[in-house]
């Protein structure tokens, strides 16, 4: 599965005004992002409008949510889009939270292995998927039954130690919180206000806590060092050395979150800012 070096991850451009949408994935292929990852718990077919409007770019859901659309469903409509449009297509796979789905959130790992049970059965390529992995069981399966591990809220140091569990030759895709702001406060700012809601999902603390952040880091909206090891921010050389970080760490292909005040937004003045990190 080649997704070039860089690609965005992004929920806006899954939501609004199509044609805009459609747009800003045609610009994205222009500017050398070899994919888009669906964010915020897409469905399959969210994908169809922006494989339809580029010809090259590959589209990942990032991540579709294990409780909320049954696998063989899914297998059926993966089947759809490869055949439309063949290796630009990839499945994005989580066990998301117990906060966000409720009480059909019990022994996600086992749901996981047994959804991923009823793909195969359905005939669904395990090489054209990816897991949603933090720990050391789920990077296993994503190592043993998915063709890699998309990783969200990380440092180098998870990706260095996520490269361990899965060897070589298997995809890791680890999501890079972005802000584009030089002035420290503002930055620090803007990544606190988006990381409030990620503080209270235990699947996220738990893992800052294994990776050797303490209690007190995950306060008060995260200390100073939690913010800036899990976010890239400043000017396009500090962003640039984040990303070297993660490739040295051992990731294949990094997926770039820009955060701004607007969550919703399809940050096109940022891509384009980011862009030549791509060909690099």
């Amino acid at each position: 599965m080649d997704l070039g070096r860089l690609g965005v991850w992004n929920i806006g451009i899954r939501a609004g005004d199509a044609g805009r949408n459609r747009e800003a994935a045609a610009e994205l292929e222009e500017l050398g992002y070899g994919a888009v990852w669906l964010g915020g718990s897409p469905a399959v077919q969210e994908a169809a409008p922006l494989l339809e409007a580029t010809s090259r770019l590959a589209v990942a859901t990032g991540i579709l949510s294990i409780w909320d659309h049954e696998p063989e469903a899914v297998a059926e409509q993966t089947a759809a889009l490869e055949k439309a449009h063949p290796g630009r297509f990839v499945l994005g796979l989580g066990a998301s939270h117990g906060a966000l789905v409720g009480e059909r959130y019990t022994r996600p790992y086992s749901a996981m292995i047994d959804y991923l049970d009823r793909l195969d059965t359905a005939g669904s390529p395990a090489d054209r998927r990816v897991l949603a992995a933090l720990g050391p069981k789920m990077l296993a399966a994503s190592r043993d039954r998915a063709a890699g591990a998309h990783p969200y809220l990380i440092t180098p140091e998870h990706t260095q130690k996520a490269r361990e569990v899965l060897g070589e030759g298997k995809l890791l895709a680890p999501e890079v919180k972005v802000v584009l702001e030089r002035d420290p406060d503002r930055a620090r700012a803007t990544a606190r206000a988006h990381l409030e809601m990620y503080l209270r999902l235990p699947n996220y603390t738990k893992n800052l806590l294994r990776l050797g952040f303490s209690e007190n880091d995950l306060t008060g909206g995260g200390s100073d060092h939690l913010i800036d090891s899990v976010f890239a921010w400043g000017d396009l050389d500090a962003i640039a050395r984040r990303v070297t970080e993660h490739f040295d760490a051992g990731a294949d292909h990094l997926p770039l979150q820009v955060i701004t005040s607007t969550p919703q937004d399809v940050p096109l003045p940022q891509w384009r800012e980011l862009a030549p990190l791509a060909k690099n």
